[in-house]
């Protein structure tokens, strides 16, 4: 795209009122959007129009539309977290990931829909209602950052910024056929801090590894307001040949089932990587349970952001974010500094690990999407951790994580191919990502003819 702005054979305007179109056109369809800065959006896409015009672009992604979850504070725009119990005042000030795309030139297209407070993984709120998923609107496009995905798979903008605590930018990922990187903690600074603590991280989604690299490249650096981001820049690793890396498979979740669907999958893709003369090694999880240590720290969160909201308030509340929030209410001190304790132990196991491996490969999810009717696929658990068990343990640990598409189930669902990297590492991962991804073994929603409304 930018190099059409560069040759002058497409502008930023151009494509910023298509964007804006297209938005419009698949809103009542899908709801990806909590709300849309039309005027803004132009004004920035003019001024990018003018620098490129000069040759003097401010970055490669200047003038690309961008949207924002509703969770991220954007200067003039409310933030409303899917909840009537938020305030609709104008925010002050940009988030630190929101200030550097806004400097790097990119065209903020609108905020995009989440479940309340973004407690879940699959995308409905009292405020906004249902997001639905492109490739079957009868489908969940799973959560929290569900609206982005939606947006990004109906073509409604470029670049996508989603946040994920649990697999939260990595599901949606996976259900709508995209990419989706959960960063390292603390390579995109965080601020004001999630009352979710440091299981959240921000990251981008899009339809390509390229986009979602240079998305991260621009949102990427140091920001003396994130305590919690290392004090060193990011370690440097090599670029490597995904034929000569070291691989692991992970073929067991921390709970849950491995779907049959899911797993012939799987085994082709792993197939088309050893024909590839990948050697790839078999991988275990520690015998820690993983679900109660992810568990305790979740549920503590919801309690932090409950208190956040006035009594008066909460009857209108989403009731299972509530019934979490409670739970974490009845947790001791004790309970959860022994969480944090074996937490501790299982980012050194994963540190230790990609110690040996370069690369670490599993599904993105255990399950392909499934009807928007539940919080939770027929026959599971009644929480969504319990069928996040490849995405959560990576919150744990901190530990980067890209979801690349890797082929359809028989009824024509996307699945995702995980990959895991060591700490730091993000772009060495991304660059194994989209060897991965020039293979071309997935077919994207707007070329597949799964999308009547293109």
């Amino acid at each position: 795209m930018t190099a059409r702005y560069a040759a002058a054979s497409l502008s930023p305007l151009e494509v910023a009122e298509a964007a804006l179109a297209r938005a419009s056109a698949v809103q009542d369809r899908y709801n990806a959007f909590a709300s849309i800065d039309r005027a803004g959006a132009l004004a920035a896409a003019a001024a990018a129009d003018e620098r490129w015009r000069r040759g003097r672009p401010l970055s490669p992604i200047d003038g690309v539309p961008v949207t924002i979850k509703d969770i991220v504070q954007v200067q003039g725009w409310s933030v409303r977290y899917g909840s009537h119990s938020s305030s609709a005042a104008v925010c002050a000030g940009d988030a630190p990931s929101v200030a550097r795309l806004r400097a790097a030139g990119a065209v903020l297209l609108g905020m995009t829909t989440t479940p309340e407070f973004g407690w879940k993984a699959v995308t409905d709120n009292p405020l906004h209602g249902i997001t639905r998923n492109p490739w079957r609107p009868e489908l969940t496009p799973g959560g929290s950052s569900g609206g982005a995905a939606v947006a990004a798979a109906a073509g409604a903008g470029v670049l996508h910024l989603g946040t994920d605590g649990g697999g939260s930018i990595r599901i949606p990922a996976a259900f709508c056929g995209l990419v989706g990187h959960k960063p390292s903690f603390g390579r995109v600074p965080a601020y004001p801090g999630s009352a979710f603590g440091t299981l959240a991280h921000i990251g981008p989604i899009a339809r390509c590894v390229g986009d979602v690299s240079a998305m991260l490249d621009a949102m990427s650096g140091r920001d003396l307001r994130d305590w919690h981001q290392p004090i060193g820049g990011p370690p440097s690793f090599p670029p490597l040949a995904l034929s000569r890396a070291r691989v692991a498979y992970w073929a067991t979740p921390a709970c849950g089932q491995l779907q049959p669907e899911v797993a012939t999958v799987m085994e082709r893709t792993l197939s088309l990587l050893r024909s590839l003369g990948v050697e790839i090694q078999p991988f275990e999880l520690p015998d820690i349970d993983l679900l109660d240590v992810f568990q305790k720290h979740w549920f503590s969160g919801a309690a932090n952001r409950l208190s956040m909201v006035a009594p008066a308030l909460r009857e209108q509340l989403d009731p299972g974010f509530v019934e979490i929030a409670e739970r974490g209410l009845a947790l001791s001190a004790a309970d959860l500094v022994a969480a944090q304790t074996r937490r501790a132990e299982f980012g050194a196991f994963m540190d230790q690990t990609m110690s040996r491996f370069d690369l670490l490969l599993a599904p993105a999810t255990p399950l392909a999407a499934f009807p928007i009717a539940s919080r939770q696929p027929a026959g599971d658990g009644a929480a969504w951790t319990e069928w996040a068990g490849f995405s959560f343990p990576l919150n744990l640990s901190q530990h980067p994580a890209c979801v690349v598409p890797c082929g359809l189930t028989p009824d024509g669902r996307p699945v995702g191919l995980q990959f895991i990297g060591a700490r730091g590492a993000d772009q060495q991962l991304l660059s194994l990502a989209g060897q991965f991804e020039a293979l071309g073994v997935f077919p994207h929603l707007l070329d597949s003819g799964a999308d009547d409304e293109r």
